[in-house]
């Protein structure tokens, strides 16, 4: 089941050991209105989110529940085979094209190791910026997440993750 908002915002404000009291003085509403946020009968305005997003240091999506890939190296006694991984791309480009894709990590270690060259996204090679091979190196390291996240000048974005 999914926390709603108003349990992850009780457990959050704890976590600072902050009161209704002392969440509702820091972003100018009553202590009431925290109340309701934390029972779920009420939702705080959108121009105080970033503000609670900063009380608990944490970004937006986190505060809204949204899932955030975090990088980590995981020991070596603890690594999945690297067979078993998963490597993720996802492109969003300026132009509104969408790309997603998702292969075996092992599938990209053999693209690397023949010389296979990355597609082009509307014309544009995006993806040849990216060095995969200091990727794949990370990851027979054990690292694992979220590896690069690009946000161009142009508005493409661009999330390699590993898992």
């Amino acid at each position: 089941m999914q926390e709603t908002f108003g349990t992850r915002f009780q457990r959050l404000r704890k976590r600072y050991n902050l009161t209704q009291e002392e969440v509702a003085q820091k972003v100018n509403v009553s202590a009431q209105a925290v109340s309701k946020w934390e029972n779920d009968l009420s939702a705080p305005d959108i121009s105080i989110l970033p503000t609670l997003a900063d009380l608990f240091h944490i970004s937006l999506d986190e505060l809204l529940g949204r899932e955030v890939t975090k990088t980590e190296i995981i020991p070596k006694d603890q690594r999945k085979n690297i067979d078993d991984m998963l490597f993720k791309i996802n492109v969003d480009s300026a132009e509104g094209d969408r790309v997603r894709v998702k292969l075996p990590v092992s599938i990209i270690k053999i693209c690397l190791e023949s010389g296979v060259a990355m597609p082009s996204i509307n014309g544009k090679d995006i993806l040849s910026q990216i060095d995969f091979e200091k990727i794949f190196a990370l990851v027979e390291q054990g690292v694992i997440g979220e590896l690069i996240s690009v946000d161009s000048a142009d508005g493409d974005k661009i999330r390699v993750t590993v898992e």
